[in-house]
């Protein structure tokens, strides 16, 4: 069962950046279910590695969006992705320094992270990017 299942309700009205969002989905959902099914420590960090580095391109992306835009938020939302990134970051380190593991918490934390993010966020911008033809 997918932790975390993309809908229409998650749209921003951008192709690309839907794209991406339903590929952050996708890697979320198989870092859950590696943990359910027991995977390997190597196994899940890889996962958990790929999910950050993902991440970070798709908020550089997403940010580069909103300025070819002149998104008023943009500010606002830059600080958003920074604090999740230091977040997820932090975590990864001390997972691989064998302080933590991976947790149905964490899982938990991203799929609210994204989905709220995506929801609200997100949203926040997709008027403003019609009005600018930006699709």
């Amino acid at each position: 069962m997918a932790l975390l299942s993309w809908n229409s309700t998650y749209s921003v009205g951008v192709q690309s950046m839907d794209e991406q969002h339903r590929s952050l989905f996708d890697s979320l959902n198989e870092l859950h279910t590696a943990m359910s099914n027991g995977k390997a420590s190597e196994v899940t960090k890889s996962l958990l590695r790929n999910l950050l580095a993902y991440t970070r391109d798709h908020f550089t992306a997403e940010e580069a969006l909103l300025a070819r835009a002149r998104f008023p938020g943009l500010q606002r939302h830059r600080m958003r992705h920074q604090e999740l990134t230091r977040e997820v970051a932090a975590f990864l380190q001390r997972f691989e320094r064998g302080e933590t593991a991976i947790s149905i918490q964490l899982l938990t934390f991203l799929r609210e992270w994204l989905s709220n993010h995506i929801l609200h966020e997100d949203q926040a911008y997709r008027a403003w990017l019609v009005e600018s033809g930006i699709r």
